[in-house]
């Protein structure tokens, strides 16, 4: 054994043990007989920080996947990183106009170049980070979006789908960032509600009348293609059929009705612009209405359609000089102050545009029918529960995918086109082929697209691509489908159902047995986190300060049931505290369990108990993380080890151990073993580092789980057990009723069914309670305390003065009674309710209840005075 220094250092320990596993690390066996369980790690962007985010993420992934391998599992933690399309392109281009140029100066060979120089010099700093906190994966396996394999991951899902249709190109619908010039995701949309205006427009009818329109979105008025009126609303069903005139044009448009109408927004009526509202481009399909675009790709104003003054303006500006040229023109009715849901470009933080623009898509409709009856049989199954429904809904409607986007960096698609346009990909049966180096299309003269693909074209493929699919791989044989998910609901649409319809389509199999769902990190007022905000919390400095394990403790403790989670440091302030007990605990243990131990079943009452509390233990932490629940297991851990471990047996067992029994000091060596085990997966540091001083040779992560033992559960031991601990914190109340020093030692008789345990384990019962148990019960004054199954009795004689300390208490009551009723005319005060701050009336309410609490205790205290 090694003797453990006098203070615990979580910044030395963690680089010891992380350095450990990053070059030994936990190597996954593909041929192993062991049954698996494989999680793959949400990857994380390759050029990007570790975050809150990432933290919750893994530190909940890797608990299970510890547990998992004490279990006796064949576990494979696979670890990477993900090529993040639009985000690592903005921060190159950044960093290249601080240098005044563009990536079209560099053109796109020498931009890729720049932006793998980049990926080079960043990239392993989220790894690293990953790795600090402590992280079990398999280092060996780590992959990246853009690696060889997933490379040829990528192209072969696109060959396949495009040879069977599901892949097509069409000119529909997109958010469009005018400022990195690419179709966005919803994922990277960020909603946000701005003050606004709403305009109510009249649209000239045929017979000089008017119907009018309520719009957020005035300068798109020339490419409205129609005004829709919902078939049920009887104040516009005469005009149905009839043409209104486009104000500031002379373009007349149709009068339609459609059910997507909202009757109570606006005026009921709504204009119809295809091209720049997504739900007027359903609309517009349904109805076989053309399309036109009147703002660029630039988010300028342009087209035949538009009048000259307005064209070239930016849609802003074009704003404000069209409303001026509808006020001039009497077609402006009304301008009212309006809430305006807008979408924001994550990476630029520019108004994303609603644009017609072609190209390529996926129709996901057939994979996401297997995926729904995959859930339907619970084949896979969400926890939490409630998910499952919400995962299913999105499932049912989903809409065509839009996979390109208008990058450099990325997977350019593996598309090419001759000088009429006509598309070339490559066979299914020979998907790397190029379409320019097959001899069939000899003398064709061909281009690739430029664009490539949706980022999340390539993470869709993570839970078999990374595994080594398409090509044959023990790793695949072995490990897929994976055993477990672990990520933010927030992603459950934008990833997991698509992990979920891309394994479907390309393998025919789910691609995890279960989903763990968890919640978003908030900061302590319930806001998200965000840079701009300056609201954000560093994991690296809270690990600087505290420790990856306090970290890790806090991010298990709040893990319940896939709530948003507001931050506080406090968890973590309690998981440093937490390991600083434990260490200190460890380090009383390790006093006496350096020499002879006596192996064999408990004899002290101390000893029985905890090792019957310890099978209970064992049993509900294994419970919690067989069924994901890390708060509830991180919460019995906690209190198994402070309270009964630390708290109670430790000083309980001190009468044995210092009377040097070994058959005791085989119990705490054995105890403290266990409780390790249970912690490691929570906080793998520490429990490695005490586990080795403790003369193992094999590291913790491979020692086997605690099992449970029912033969050394002992009821009656338990029973017994809580006697003494009701009794001793009954004297602990006597102690602070008589007003004596927390510390003083005092008489106190015992009587009652239970009082023989007392007797029978004296010396624990007065060490603990400092306290000498009385033979015969005193006479004089006294007071009493009872407990279940004992009745405690205080003497004064030779502690208190009888007469000193009725006038003290009855000085109190006289005090305490004053300040009540001052609480209570404040709060009968009507006017101080009403306008006093919320948290100054509820203080006022909490001290009212605090001195009537006390009140009573003081009352009761004097009427049981013997």
């Amino acid at each position: 054994m090694k003797e453990l220094d006098k203070q615990y250092s979580p910044i030395d320990t963690e680089k010891k043990w992380q350095d450990i596993w990053v070059n030994k690390p936990f190597r996954a066996d593909a041929s192993s007989d062991k049954e698996p369980f494989c999680i793959v790690i949400p990857p994380p962007n390759v050029t990007g920080s570790l975050h809150l985010g990432h933290a919750f993420d893994n530190a909940i992934i890797d608990t299970i996947i510890r547990f998992k391998r004490m279990q006796g599992f064949e576990t494979l933690f696979q670890v990477g990183t993900d090529h993040a399309g639009i985000s690592t392109q903005v921060l190159v281009e950044r960093e290249l106009k601080k240098q005044g140029l563009s990536r079209y100066d560099l053109g796109r060979d020498k931009f890729l170049e720049k932006v793998w120089d980049w990926k080079e010099k960043y990239g392993n700093i989220i790894t690293e980070q990953l790795q600090r906190l402590g992280i079990s994966g398999d280092w060996s396996r780590e992959r990246f979006t853009m690696d060889e394999g997933l490379q040829k991951a990528v192209r072969k899902q696109f060959v396949e789908l495009f040879n069977q249709g599901k892949i097509y190109r069409s000119e529909r619908i997109v958010n469009w960032d005018p400022v990195s010039k690419t179709t966005l995701s919803e994922l990277e949309v960020n909603r946000e509600e701005r003050k606004g205006k709403i305009y109510t427009l009249a649209y000239e009818l045929e017979d000089g009348k008017n119907i009018q329109i309520a719009t957020v979105r005035p300068e798109t008025i020339f490419a409205d293609q129609a005004i829709a009126v919902h078939p049920d609303d009887e104040r516009f069903s005469h005009l149905v059929g009839k043409k209104a005139r486009i104000p500031l044009t002379k373009r007349w448009v149709p009068i339609i009705t459609d059910q997507a109408v909202e009757i109570d927004f606006g005026t009921g009526a709504l204009k119809i612009t295809p091209a720049h509202d997504p739900t007027d481009f359903e609309i517009g399909e349904r109805h076989n209405l053309a399309h036109p675009s009147v703002i660029d790709l630039s988010a300028k104003l342009f087209s035949s359609l538009v009048p000259q003054e307005f064209i070239g303006l930016d849609r802003f500006v074009a704003r404000k000089e069209v409303v001026k040229a509808l006020e001039n023109d009497g077609s402006l009715i009304e301008t009212k102050d309006h809430t305006v849901a807008i979408g924001l470009s994550e990476r630029t933080n520019e108004p994303v545009e609603p644009i017609i623009s072609m190209q390529w898509w996926y129709n996901v409709e057939p994979a996401a029918q297997k995926s729904l009856a995959a859930l339907e049989k619970q084949e896979i199954k969400i926890f939490p529960e409630r998910y499952t429904k919400v995962n299913k809904d999105w499932l049912g409607k989903l809409r065509p995918w839009n996979i390109s986007r208008q990058l450099w960096w990325g997977h350019q698609i593996p598309a090419w086109y001759d000088n009429e346009g006509k598309v070339y990909v490559a066979d299914s049966e020979n998907p790397y082929l190029d379409p320019p180096d097959n001899p069939k299309h000899k003398g064709i003269e061909l281009k690739q697209d430029e664009d490539v693909f949706d980022t999340w074209f390539s993470s869709n493929l993570w839970p078999f691509a990374t595994l080594g699919w398409p090509e044959e791989d023990p790793f695949y044989d072995k490990f897929f489908p994976t055993s477990l998910l672990v990520t933010g609901y927030d992603i459950l649409f934008f990833w997991v159902s698509r992990m979920e319809n891309s394994a479907f389509d390309l393998v025919g199999k789910k691609p995890f047995d279960h989903v763990l769902l968890h919640g978003l990190v908030l900061d302590e007022k319930g806001q998200k986190m965000s840079k701009s905000k300056g609201n954000g919390v560093d994991p690296l400095e809270v690990m600087d300060i505290y420790g990856a394990d306090a970290l890790r403790f806090a991010m298990t403790y709040v893990s319940t049931g896939g709530q948003d989670i507001r931050w506080d440091m406090r968890r973590v302030e309690m998981g440093r505290n937490f390991n600083t007990k434990l260490w200190n605990a460890s380090r009383f243990a390790f006093m006496h369990i350096n020499q002879d131990l006596d192996q064999g079943k408990a004899e002290t009452l101390a000893d029985k108990w905890i090792m019957s509390r310890l099978q209970k233990a064992i049993k509900q932490i294994t419970q919690h993380l067989e069924e994901y629940e890390l708060g509830l297991a991180n919460r019995k851990a906690y209190d198994f080890v402070w309270s009964e471990f630390c708290d109670w047996y430790l000083e309980a067992a001190k009468p044995a151990l210092y009377s040097d029994d070994a058959r005791s000091r085989y119990i705490l060596k054995t105890v403290l073993t266990e409780i390790l085990k249970l912690l490691h997966p929570i906080v793998p540091f520490i429990s490695s580092e005490i586990y080795e001083a403790l003369g193992n040779s094999e590291q913790i992560a491979w020692a086997a789980w605690p099992e449970y033992d029912e033969s050394l559960v002992d009821d009656d031991a338990e029973k017994s057990f809580a006697s003494i601990q009701n009794a001793i914190t009954g004297v602990r109340n006597l102690r602070a009723e008589a007003g004596l020093n927390p510390t003083q030692e005092i008489n106190i008789f015992a009587t009652g069914e239970d009082a023989k345990v007392l007797s029978a384990n004296k010396e624990v019962f007065c060490g603990l309670a400092r306290a000498n148990l009385l033979q015969t019960q005193p006479k004089g004054a006294s007071l009493s305390q009872i407990v279940p199954g004992i009745e405690l009795i205080l003497p004064f004689e030779g502690l208190i003065d009888l007469a000193e300390w009725t006038q003290k208490q009855e000085k109190q009551i006289i005090d305490l009674e004053k300040k009540i009723a001052q609480s209570k005319n404040k709060l009968s005060n009507e006017r101080f309710v009403a306008n006093a701050p919320e948290a100054v009336v509820a203080e006022e309410q909490r001290r009212l209840d605090e001195n009537n609490d006390i009140l009573s205790k003081i009352k009761d205290s004097l009427s049981k005075l013997s």
